[in-house]
């Protein structure tokens, strides 16, 4: 493939498909905001590090104001960048995409229509995915999904599926399983059921997923978080659809609830060294992206009629976080069961 591809967000995501992509010989340039990322990138480039085995790859990298300088307009875009970034970082590339161009958000959350509104609808492709990896120094990212539990799902927000949704699906296929489907925001959403149920009260609490997942109570909790992310979901019409490689009878097994599916899926490809973004958000001082994981749910709610009483909690909580008036703790799940009323 001759067409030029940016990645732009250079974290743990857009490093590890940064990684893959440039390995296997494609034209990719990535693109971000942390100075020292960046100049560790063209001296040394991408150190991936796998359970079993570690990638190191040389990568072009760019500063964010170096991308006006270099003459560069790109056919496909992956925009890896949290929530919180994605409005104006879908602003800044506008001018770099060409007019046949494409931008996929692989991200969390239910950005789409937003980064649509911006560069066009003919101009978006869906993306919902897990892909987990951790970076805390400048070019060194721990890989938590291997190749085989990476997944991908990609479509057109119509539904149409196309030529150019088949050429992503193959450039992701690189990194990990991928699916096209037609039904993306139902793709999307049982993804963010998935993180309401885990990124939600886990990103709270600063520990592992695996030592999450050993809190009294947190299962119940997470349930009910995935039981009002799904209600809301459905009041908006959406249809929810197997992820994560499930095949439909796997996905809508009757002996459990398809939530518990989606969670216990999730975190079993995460594997359990992981923690969730927000911890990381949290230990590096910045503000996480829950606005647009429980928060989408806690605000459509509202919109709604829809009771998300857990939801909400759980943005209140993170709030305090970013703001500094509470610390990521392990006792703060009591501070959530207090919250909406349930016993320890």
């Amino acid at each position: 493939m001759s067409k030029k591809i940016a990645v732009l967000g250079a974290g743990a995501i857009g490093s590890m498909i940064s990684a893959d992509l440039t390995q296997a010989g494609l034209d990719v340039t990535v693109i971000d905001q942390w100075p020292a990322q960046v100049e560790e990138m063209k001296a040394n480039g991408l150190h991936i590090q796998f359970r079993e085995e570690e990638l190191r790859i040389k990568v072009r990298a760019l500063h964010l104001c170096e991308l006006a300088s270099v003459n560069l307009m790109f056919d496909i875009v992956f925009l890896a960048v949290k929530g919180n970034d994605h409005r104006w970082l879908t602003e800044f590339i506008k001018p770099y995409l060409k007019s046949d161009g494409v931008l996929v958000g692989t991200q969390n959350g239910m950005n789409d229509d937003s980064i649509a509104s911006i560069i066009g609808r003919e101009c978006t492709i869906g993306c919902s995915m897990e892909l987990s990896g951790e970076i805390f120094t400048p070019g060194l990212v721990q890989r938590n999904t291997s190749r085989s539990h990476t997944w991908f799902g990609v479509g057109e927000l119509d539904g149409s599926i196309t030529p150019r949704v088949e050429e992503i699906q193959s450039l992701l296929k690189i990194v990990g399983k991928c699916e096209v489907t037609g039904n993306i925001y139902g793709a999307k959403w049982s993804k963010l059921i998935g993180n309401t149920m885990t990124m939600g009260p886990y990103g709270l609490l600063g520990l592992k997923n695996f030592d999450a997942m050993q809190l009294p109570g947190l299962r119940d909790i997470s349930v009910q978080l995935g039981k009002e992310s799904l209600a809301v979901g459905s009041a908006l019409g959406i249809r929810i659809e197997p992820v994560f490689g499930l095949r439909a009878d796997e996905f809508w097994d009757t002996k459990q609830d398809v939530v518990v599916t989606i969670m216990d899926t999730l975190m079993k490809q995460v594997g359990s060294r992981a923690r969730t973004a927000p911890v990381h958000d949290h230990i590096k001082g910045r503000r996480s992206e829950m606005e647009y994981i429980p928060g989408v749910v806690s605000r459509r709610g509202q919109e709604l009629g829809i009771p998300t009483p857990l939801n909400d909690a759980v943005v209140e909580i993170d709030r305090q976080i970013n703001a500094g008036e509470r610390k990521m703790d392990p006792s703060n799940l009591e501070v959530l069961k207090t919250m909406v009323g349930v016993r320890s």
